[in-house]
């Protein structure tokens, strides 16, 4: 045996009698390992190892782990830097509706945003069975247009943006102003000089006001979210004969269940005198109430918009839309657009022409 390892047996003897000795005097005390255990752990390498043994043979407890770190919350919906609920938590389900006209606190974006309000689209290819080539009413006389094509191009710009919020204090609801333009466009006219055929304008100021959360839950899982009062004017822009106006009052509510929403409008027309009236049944060939189911599962978004008439079934209208991603991972960016339309209305001109019409193109500016 070497000079060394002589030492170090020596030396682990020694200290198992010291340990002996004190365990007399403390009967408390952890047993004494025994010299051959100790020189199994001088023998491990690793320091960390060593320690662990070494403590093990002293009967110390190894430590607690250190308590795990609180997740930091880093998205809107909660500021910076501050912990995050628990797991368990369950977080209220997201809504469409509220989200849209901002109606629950945590959806408040302030006032003078400007943000998309109707579709915003633009398609150079409108296709309809029927194109109407002598506008009239039963006040203003046919205008004779024969050059009109079948085949033309449509927009629609739709804008609004919230001017007061929390009108009557808090959580009473918001005061938004809206605007929107739909254009027809003869754009593969050129024996006419590619002429807009009709412009509308319409101008809104709509007061939208939460449901209380007490009366807000309804059977099969809907909820109902929302009321409205609106003012608006529409024009075609146009002088006469060919003008086209109204102005009207209306009242719509919103519900939604998951991914469905179904909002619903009254109208009441202001009347005018009749000698001023360009369009005096117009609310017979639109129609007086609108309901519009929307769905949105994932990418996609599908309308369907019916507009009735009390007087007779055939009127009215219904219109159908479409859009999907150019660009998954842009969902908000530009998208395909379709819509087909039926019945009465598609224009402020076409008020009582009765026409089916199917577009296609791209949309854009989401809410």
């Amino acid at each position: 045996m070497s000079l060394i390892s002589r030492a170090v047996t020596a030396g682990l003897a020694w200290a198992a009698a010291a340990a002996a000795h004190a365990q007399a005097a403390s009967p408390s005390a952890p047993p004494v390992p025994s010299a051959a255990a100790l020189q199994d752990c001088a023998a491990i390498g690793a320091a960390a190892d060593r320690l662990a043994c070494y403590d093990q043979l002293a009967g110390r407890k190894p430590p607690s782990p250190p308590p795990a770190e609180v997740p930091i919350a880093t998205t809107q919906m909660a500021p910076q830097g501050a912990a995050m609920a628990p797991a368990q938590e369950v977080k209220p389900e997201a809504s469409p509706l509220s989200q849209y006209w901002e109606l629950d606190a945590a959806d408040k974006r302030g006032t003078f945003n400007l943000l998309g309000y109707r579709p915003n689209y633009v398609m150079p290819l409108h296709v309809t069975n029927r194109i109407n080539r002598a506008p009239q009413s039963p006040t203003q006389a046919a205008v004779n247009q024969p050059n009109f094509r079948e085949i033309e191009a449509k927009f629609q710009i739709s804008l609004r943006t919230k001017a007061f919020q929390d009108v009557f204090g808090r959580g009473t609801g918001d005061l938004w102003l809206a605007f929107t333009q739909q254009a027809m466009w003869q754009i593969w006219n050129g024996k006419d000089s590619k002429p807009f055929r009709n412009t509308d304008y319409e101008p809104e100021a709509i007061y939208v006001f939460p449901v209380p959360r007490a009366v807000r839950q309804l059977p099969f899982g809907w909820q109902w979210r929302l009321g409205q009062l609106g003012l608006a004017h529409q024009s075609n822009g146009q002088s006469d004969p060919l003008s086209r106006s109204w102005n009207r009052v209306y009242f719509g509510t919103g519900f939604e269940r998951g991914d469905l929403s179904l909002t619903a409008r009254l109208s009441q027309r202001l009347n005018e005198k009749l000698e001023r009236d360009n369009n005096p049944d117009l609310v017979d060939y639109r129609g007086r109430t609108e309901l519009q189911l929307g769905w949105t599962p994932g990418a996609s978004t599908t309308s369907l918009l019916w507009r009735n008439s009390a007087k007779r079934s055939d009127w009215g209208a219904l219109q159908f839309e479409w859009t999907y991603p150019v660009a998954k991972s842009r969902p908000n960016g530009l998208r395909w657009f379709v819509q087909a339309f039926h019945g009465y209305g598609e224009t402020l001109t076409d008020y009582n022409f009765k026409q089916t019409s199917y577009g296609f193109g791209l949309s854009f500016m989401q809410f």
